[in-house]
């Protein structure tokens, strides 16, 4: 297997495990990865969503960002509300650039500041991390940056995987959604999240690469735990209605365009300060020129990615971002982008794959209701 650019992929610690489970390998962000086991991808779905699917997902850049005020010096690049993170929470928030583009999305976690300096723990997606990295070290030269090179990061998710790591990591089911812990198992060192990217309850942890084999084959000891591929992944985050970079959303794409307008608090919408704040601020108030909309098919035949979405009459009015079956409602669905007058629900419009128009309606995202891990308030 070699990449684009002619080279062997990378290989995440879990290379030779993937290979001694039968993963069929692709080149997936420049690294070697399964797309599906022998029971394919729409068995490996339909598990995740009963069970507890197990995802290496170590090709994800991780970093440690620290330093004085590192939280509000973040902030000057993304929009997110960082400095109202508490220790141990996570927050999902973009980088912009300078017309409201997204050049990436990351998850932010507020780690316990060492004398003087915060700390703060980023996971950035791998075709970008490279740029992300340097782009940090470009506009905040005055913290630190550490990459963690050689980690692995692990995806646990299903509604068993609550309790398989519970079994295994007595106190972990507590921890809700969007918060993280640490943890030791058989002396290695654990960091563990409530989050993932399936709309199912779930984790992930992050661990050095040389713990995560052993871990990896305690947890798949489970009887209900299955290794899980990229394809899966990327139906179950479909039906989610979650974005993937470099599809549906990209350096043209605002945050507001793709649906994104939640992870943008009150105080930093009046406050700005982020690159893009004046497209992304006029966008709020309605100035939007198109915006994500959920698709549902009509028939069977799925629309893939760059299908034009066509009115009545067969003007094209945007393009499918995302498309594809959905296992778990037996038929196609899709994400795009359409203009606002479009993007009512139940609005009729086609896709047309390979010359032919197939009829669908614009639906709520997601579609099929997440499963997060959010205890009642008291």
């Amino acid at each position: 297997m070699t990449s684009e650019l002619g080279q062997a992929p990378a290989r995440t610690p879990l290379y030779n495990r993937h290979l001694a489970l039968g993963g069929r390998m692709v080149d997936f962000a420049g690294y070697a990865l399964p797309v599906n086991y022998s029971k394919g991808v729409l068995a490996e779905h339909l598990f995740t969503r009963q069970k507890a699917g197990l995802f290496d997902v170590s090709h994800m850049g991780q970093a440690i960002l620290s330093g004085r005020d590192a939280a509000r010096r973040l902030e000057s690049l993304v929009p997110g509300d960082i400095l109202a993170l508490e220790p141990d929470r996570i927050r999902y928030t973009q980088f912009t650039n300078d017309e409201g583009g997204i050049l990436d999305d990351l998850m932010v976690t507020r780690l316990a500041p060492v004398d003087a300096d915060e700390r703060l723990f980023l996971v950035v997606n791998a075709a970008c991390k490279q740029a992300d990295f340097a782009h940090l070290r470009a506009k905040l030269p005055e913290l630190r940056l550490d990459v963690l090179e050689g980690w692995a990061l692990l995806a646990l998710q299903g509604p068993a995987a609550a309790s398989v790591l519970e079994r295994h990591i007595p106190g972990v089911s507590s921890l809700p959604f969007m918060a993280r812990g640490e943890f030791l198992w058989r002396g290695a060192e654990l960091a563990i999240s409530r989050s993932g990217y399936t709309g199912e309850d779930g984790f992930e942890i992050s661990l050095r690469g040389e713990d995560s084999r052993p871990f990896a084959d305690v947890l798949l000891l489970e009887e209900d735990v299955e290794p899980i591929g990229l394809g899966a992944r990327d139906s179950l985050r479909l039906e989610a209605g979650l974005c993937l970079y470099g599809h549906d959303i990209d350096t043209t794409t605002s945050p507001i365009e793709a649906g994104l307008a939640w992870s943008i608090s009150k105080r930093r919408r009046a406050e700005g300060g982020f690159p893009g704040a004046a497209r992304i601020t006029n966008e709020l108030v309605g100035d939007l020129a198109r915006q994500r909309v959920g698709l549902a098919l009509e028939g069977r035949a799925p629309a893939r990615e760059g299908a034009e979405i066509a009115n009545a009459e067969g003007v094209v009015i945007g393009r499918v971002t995302s498309g594809g079956f959905a296992p778990s409602l037996g038929r196609p669905i899709a994400m795009g982008y359409a203009p606002p007058a479009f993007a009512l629900e139940g609005t009729v419009v086609n896709l047309i794959v390979r010359g032919k128009p197939l009829p669908a309606r614009v639906v709520a995202l997601p579609f099929v209701p997440n499963r997060y891990h959010r205890p009642a308030k008291a």
